[in-house]
């Protein structure tokens, strides 16, 4: 009986100190969570300014254009540049793979756009020739965006071949315009 009693005193000695310490949640007021204040350092609102002038500034190069075979809006933008090749030929020269660089970095800024590349060729050679070659152009274009990163479902391909020049004389200086790839924006 000693021993019960000890025990029960020795008990209360201990359970009593920790519910008064620790005291009763029902008492408790809860006090409201703010989150701390974040704010930008000037680096960061440098760079949140230049995202969206940049933003701003994709949005005034685009041009609304219609285009045979593709039904709705499409657009066209200052920022894609047209590439350009050799006489008879499809791969990317060095000017070219620079080009295409600059158009990755906009097709990563706007990762909502889908494109369209369009191979074009001079008017020497006969119409399924230039349309295979354009062909051949513009998938070269696309197999150099994918690999940088492009999602291939993001890129389309087609061959005007020589249907639609950029220039529609017949020497020299007309044709290294027209052999070319040229992108357009099928979606924003």
């Amino acid at each position: 009986m000693v021993r019960s009693v000890v025990r029960l005193l020795v008990a209360l000695l201990v359970v009593i100190p920790l519910i008064s310490f620790s005291g009763c949640a029902l008492f408790e007021k809860e006090q409201a969570v703010t989150p701390p204040e974040t704010k930008m350092t000037q680096e960061e609102k440098d760079k949140a300014q230049r995202a969206a002038e940049e933003q701003k500034a994709f949005e005034q190069s685009l041009a609304k254009k219609t285009y045979p075979g593709i039904s709705g809006e499409v657009w066209e933008s200052t920022q894609l540049k047209d590439i350009y090749f050799s006489f008879d030929q499809y791969d990317l020269n060095e000017d070219a793979r620079k080009i295409l660089a600059d158009t990755f970095k906009v097709l990563a800024a706007h990762t909502g756009l889908v494109i369209q590349i369009e191979g074009h060729c001079d008017e020497r050679g006969s119409n399924e020739y230039n349309l295979a070659l354009g062909e051949k152009r513009a998938a070269s274009a696309k197999q150099y965006l994918t690999k940088l990163g492009v999602q291939a479902s993001r890129l389309s391909v087609i061959s005007y071949g020589e249907e639609m020049p950029a220039d529609p004389g017949h020497n020299e200086a007309a044709w290294s315009k027209n052999r070319r790839c040229h992108f357009v924006i099928l979606s924003r």
